[in-house]
């Protein structure tokens, strides 16, 4: 079912009343960027973070944002109510506005503002107890990775690919080293170390930041440095972080199996943390031992 009401352009409008004009440039030129922010029992986690993140992209493309942080949590938080979400998630989209098609814009023109609440998100109990898998493709992506934009074909072939293969997710490789998923972050356990790449032309994973919080307190060796896609051979774990997957094992790339083919150690004690600290958070019930 779709969402009662959406937010648009300043106000709550219901969700099939909801219009974009033919020539806004985010349909155009994918002229836009996002966000995806995670809810559990009606508050968010790490709202902050997602807000500087979309600062930060939007500061990239000089899209000028129309509000401040404290009129952003205002509206999202309005938009989980109205549309009676506890736990799931809300996307955000703010394009640069509408303007006759041309590569260069005219100076004065008003960021389209959408945002969208739903439901669900949580991955499923299977895919947390039994691991998923992922294969590897070319990270052919723009170099700007780390900027948020709405200009994704690359992660949807690559993320179609893995579905086709039977995969959870599609792990990008450039110049022989393992850089990240379509939709996630990646770790990889070497002998006791946890490694993942560094934040360099990688989206910088609001979970993946949470998720190494907890590596580093929990007194776990941890290193941000590149990492050669041989490495996922001897590897004897694969983790995925992300916004909707939380914390996931790998337990199979390219049809090999990782390890020894279960979710790992490692895996489970990021996932309790990262758990226990949405709890603490949120306050909401969260499972920790799912």
């Amino acid at each position: 079912m779709p969402p009662e009401v959406v937010f648009l352009n300043g106000g709550f409008v219901p969700y099939d009343q909801a219009v974009v004009p033919v020539e806004d440039r985010g349909f155009l030129f994918a002229d836009a960027i996002y966000e995806v922010i995670r809810c559990y029992g009606g508050r968010f986690f790490r709202l902050d973070d997602h807000l500087e993140r979309l600062e930060q992209s939007a500061a990239a493309l000089e899209i000028p944002l129309p509000y401040d942080r404290a009129r952003w949590t205002q509206v999202l938080e309005e938009l989980i109510r109205r549309n009676g979400v506890r736990d799931g998630s809300v996307y955000v989209q703010v394009s640069r506005g509408v303007a006759p098609r041309a590569h260069a814009w005219p100076d004065g023109l008003q960021p389209t503002v959408v945002a969208i609440a739903r439901p669900g998100g949580t991955p499923p109990a299977e895919a947390v107890r039994r691991g998923v898998k992922a294969i590897t493709v070319p990270d052919n992506r723009w170099g700007l990775c780390w900027v948020k934009t709405t200009g994704l074909l690359p992660n949807v072939l690559a993320k179609q690919r893995a579905a086709r293969a039977g995969a959870y997710e599609a792990l990008f490789v450039r110049d022989g080293l393992l850089t990240e998923g379509t939709s996630s972050n990646v770790f990889v356990v070497r002998e006791g170390v946890l490694y993942t790449h560094p934040l360099a032309n990688i989206l910088p994973g609001v979970t993946r930041m949470v998720v190494l919080e907890v590596a580093r307190e929990a007194g776990m060796p941890v290193r941000e440095q590149a990492i050669p896609v041989q490495w996922l051979e001897g590897a004897s774990e694969v983790i995925l972080s992300g916004t909707n997957s939380e914390v996931l094992a790998v337990v199979e790339v390219d049809g090999r199996p990782v390890g020894d083919g279960r979710p790992g150690p490692v895996f489970a004690r990021l996932r309790e943390g990262y758990l226990a600290r949405v709890a603490a958070e949120t306050g909401a019930a969260v499972d920790v031992g799912a």
